[in-house]
C-alpha cells in the first residue's frame, strides 16, 4: 500500500512535515518527554531519506525541542541559585518562564504546523536550524 504521500498530490513529505510539527506542540503542551522521544526517533529514522520538506521540519522541531528543554532547565537551576522553591522570586522566575520562553515557542511551533499543513518549510526564529537549499518556501510578500 502506498504511503499517504503518494496517494493524494501533497508536497512530498507533508505528512512527515506535519507529524514533527505536532509531536513539538505535543511535546510543550500534552506529553512532556513522551512526545519528544517519538519525535526524536522519528527524527533518527527518518531525517536521512526525508524529501527536503520534511527533513526541514524533523530539523527544526528537534532543534526547537532541544531549545526548550535547555530553557526549563535553565529556569530551574536559576530558581535553585537564588534559594530555591519556597523562595518568594520563584514566582516571578516561573511566570516569566511561561509567559516569555514557553508561549513563544508554542505560537512558532503553531506556526510551523501552519506552515507544514500548506507544504511550505519555516525556520523558527533564533532556535532554528538553516533551511536545506531545495525546500519549498511558498510565496514571500
Amino acid at each position: 500500500m502506498p504511503a499517504l504521500d503518494e496517494r493524494h498530490d501533497y508536497a512530498p513529505g507533508l505528512t512527515l512535515a506535519v507529524t514533527a510539527e505536532s509531536l513539538y506542540l505535543a511535546n510543550l503542551l500534552l506529553a512532556p518527554g513522551l512526545a519528544f522521544l517519538v519525535l526524536l526517533v522519528l527524527y533518527r529514522k527518518r531525517q536521512a531519506t526525508a524529501p527536503p520538506l520534511a527533513a526541514a521540519h524533523l530539523a527544526q522541531t528537534l532543534s526547537a525541542s532541544l531549545w526548550a528543554g535547555l530553557l526549563l532547565v535553565v529556569a530551574n537551576l536559576l530558581i535553585l541559585a537564588l534559594g530555591g522553591y519556597h523562595a518568594a522570586h520563584t514566582w516571578i522566575i516561573l511566570i516569566l518562564y511561561f509567559t516569555l520562553a514557553h508561549s513563544s515557542l508554542v505560537v512558532c511551533g503553531a506556526i510551523g504546523l501552519a506552515r507544514a499543513l500548506a507544504g511550505q518549510c519555516w525556520r523558527y526564529p533564533l532556535v532554528g536550524r538553516p533551511l536545506p537549499a531545495d525546500c519549498p518556501q511558498g510565496q514571500q510578500p
